[in-house]
C-alpha cells in the first residue's frame, strides 16, 4: 500500500507528462476495444444471417457439387430417396435445385443461377411464400442487388433460356412477383428463384435436388448415399477467414499504438529515474531496499495503465454505448464484396474484451516500466544521495 500511495503521489506530481501518457494510452485502450467490438459484432450478424437464410442446420451437397467450379453444376443433382423423402416431409430438410440459365431484360444477355426451392418451407427466412402463385407464368423472386443490376421490378416480364438435363436448349417466360432484401449477398447476387417443382420439370429432373438444407434443430440427420454433409464450421469458413483477416490488420494498428504509448512510457521512465536520483538515495538510506525501490518506480510506470483505463471509461464507455446502440453504417458499396455484411454493423463488447485489453495493457506497460527501473539496482546509494551517475 505504501508503494501504490508513493507510486501514485509521484504520477500526480509529474503533472503534464502523465496526463499526456495517460491520454495516449485511453486512445488505445479505445481504439482496441472499438475496433474488436466491430469485428465481433461482424461476425455474430454475418454467422446469424447466413445460418436463418441459408445454411440452416447444415447442409447436404451432392456428391459432384462444387459451388466454385460451375462446370459441375450440370452434374450436381441426384434423385431424392424415400427416406429422404420423409425427412423432408416432417420438416427436416428442404431440397434446392441449382441450374444455370441466362436472362434477357431489355434484350441484355445475363448468365444467372436459376435456383427452385419449394415455396411451403420454413427453415430458412428466405420469403419462398412468395413464390406460391397461380400465374400462367413462372413465378420468381430476386434480391434488391440483382433487381438494381437488371433493372426489373415487381410484375416485370423477362425471358429465361435453359439447357434441360438432355442438352436440349428451351426458353420461358418468367414473373418477378417479389423483390427481398438480404444481408447474405450469395442468395442475391445474379440468382433467380422460383418453385422448385416448377424447375424439375423444366430441368426434366422430376424428384431431384442438388442441395438439402437441414433444419437448425435437427442438423445432421445422418449418412445419405450420394450426398456429403457440411456442417457450420464448413460453410462458415469464408466469414472466419475474413475476421481473422481484419483481425490481423486491427492487430497492426494496436501494435503501432502500443509500441508509441510504450515509448512514450519507457522514455519517461528513464527521465525520471535520472532526475530522482537524490530521491532513490534517500529511500535506500532511509531503509528501503533496492528491490522495493525498483518495484515502486515499475509500480509507477504500471499505474499509467490503470489511470489511462479509468480516463478512457470516463469518455470512452458514453461513445462506445452510443455506437453499440445506432451501429457503424457501412460506406456504400460493400453489399458488393461478395460477403455477408450488414448495412449497419451493431459493435459486440463483452467483459471479456475489456478486462482482457486491460490486462494485456497492464501487463505490457509494467513490463516496460520494469526494464529501466532494472538500472536501480546497480547504483550505490552513497552515489545516487550525490546524485552521481554510473
Amino acid at each position: 500500500m505504501l508503494a501504490l500511495k508513493l507510486a501514485y503521489r509521484n504520477l500526480m506530481g509529474a503533472k503534464l507528462r502523465t496526463w499526456l501518457n495517460m491520454i495516449v494510452l485511453s486512445f488505445a485502450f479505445l481504439i482496441i476495444i472499438w475496433n474488436k467490438g466491430i469485428l465481433n459484432g461482424w461476425d455474430q450478424q454475418a454467422r446469424r444471417d447466413t445460418i436463418e437464410w441459408e445454411i440452416g442446420g447444415g447442409q447436404y451437397w451432392h456428391e459432384n457439387y462444387d459451388p466454385y467450379d460451375p462446370f459441375t453444376i450440370e452434374e450436381s443433382h441426384g434423385q431424392i430417396s424415400d427416406a429422404t423423402q420423409n425427412a423432408i416431409n416432417q420438416g427436416d430438410l428442404t431440397p434446392i435445385l441449382i441450374s444455370q440459365a441466362s436472362i434477357y431484360p431489355e434484350g441484355r444477355i445475363q448468365t444467372v443461377s436459376l435456383r427452385g426451392i419449394d415455396p411451403d418451407q420454413k427453415l430458412l427466412v428466405l420469403p419462398t411464400a412468395n413464390l406460391d402463385k397461380d400465374i400462367d407464368e413462372i413465378p420468381a423472386m430476386i434480391g434488391e442487388r440483382s433487381a438494381k443490376n437488371y433493372k426489373l421490378n415487381v410484375g416485370d416480364y423477362v425471358t429465361v433460356r435453359w439447357r434441360d438435363v438432355n442438352g436440349t436448349f428451351d426458353a420461358k417466360e418468367i414473373q418477378i412477383v417479389h423483390i427481398f432484401k438480404t444481408n447474405v449477398s450469395t442468395l442475391d447476387n445474379g440468382v433467380v428463384w422460383i418453385p422448385i417443382n416448377q424447375l424439375q420439370e423444366i430441368m426434366q429432373m422430376e424428384g431431384e435436388a442438388t442441395i438439402l438444407v437441414s433444419s437448425q434443430e435437427s442438423g445432421s440427420i445422418g449418412s445419405i448415399v450420394g450426398w456429403v454433409f457440411k456442417d457450420h464450421y464448413f460453410l462458415l469458413t469464408e466469414i472466419r477467414e475474413m475476421i481473422e483477416m481484419k483481425s490481423i490488420g486491427g492487430s497492426i494498428m494496436f501494435i503501432i499504438l502500443m509500441s508509441l504509448s510504450m515509448l512514450a512510457i519507457f522514455d519517461t521512465q528513464v527521465l525520471s529515474i535520472f532526475r530522482r536520483q537524490k530521491e532513490i538515495g534517500t529511500h535506500i538510506a532511509l531503509g528501503m531496499t533496492q528491490r522495493q525501490v525498483v518495484a515502486l518506480f515499475t509500480i509507477e510506470g504500471a499505474m499509467h495503465s490503470i489511470l489511462a483505463a479509468i480516463l478512457a471509461a470516463v469518455y470512452g464507455a458514453p461513445l462506445l454505448y452510443l455506437q453499440a446502440v445506432n451501429g457503424w453504417t457501412m460506406p456504400a458499396g460493400t453489399d458488393d464484396w461478395g460477403m455477408t455484411i450488414a448495412e449497419t454493423i451493431y459493435p459486440a463488447y463483452s467483459f471479456g474484451l475489456v478486462a482482457g485489453t486491460t490486462l494485456l495493457v497492464l501487463i505490457t506497460t509494467t513490463i516496460v516500466s520494469y526494464i529501466p527501473s532494472r538500472r536501480i539496482s546497480k547504483m550505490k546509494p552513497t552515489d545516487a544521495i550525490r546524485g552521481k551517475i554510473q
